[in-house]
């Protein structure tokens, strides 16, 4: 399979770990919009959103225990977590991720972190 984040899970891509368990890898986003962005993936590989089914949803349950995991580890109190689905959400790699961003007061849209594409 060539998935990017399959890639980062098996060390052949470098990244920069914030948290990992036998289930969860979480690495600092490449190009952060807040102070803290990591991305949060599971180590099993589901396409998107769209792709989640009984048999792997315990999974999506395993990254948002490690967010909680990560606020702790980083001391932060508050944040957001963000998945996109698909293209015209924005989605550009194709293994389920979730964008936690923390450490700046957030309102509604992409000028609460200062981006106004």
């Amino acid at each position: 399979m060539d998935c990017l984040f399959c890639k980062i899970i098996d060390g052949d891509i470098p990244s920069t770990k914030v948290y990992e368990d036998d289930f969860v890898f979480a690495f600092k986003d490449i190009a952060p919009i807040a102070p803290f962005h990591c991305l949060i993936i599971p180590k099993v590989h589901i396409s998107g959103a769209d792709q989640i089914t009984a048999e792997n949803s315990e999974v999506i349950g395993k990254v948002f225990e490690a967010a909680a995991k990560i606020a702790k580890q980083e001391g932060i109190e508050s944040f957001r977590i963000i998945n996109n689905c698909g293209d015209d959400a924005g989605q550009t790699v194709k293994h389920i991720h979730f964008h936690m961003l923390a450490g700046v007061k957030m309102g509604w849209g992409p000028e609460s972190l200062g981006k106004t594409e």
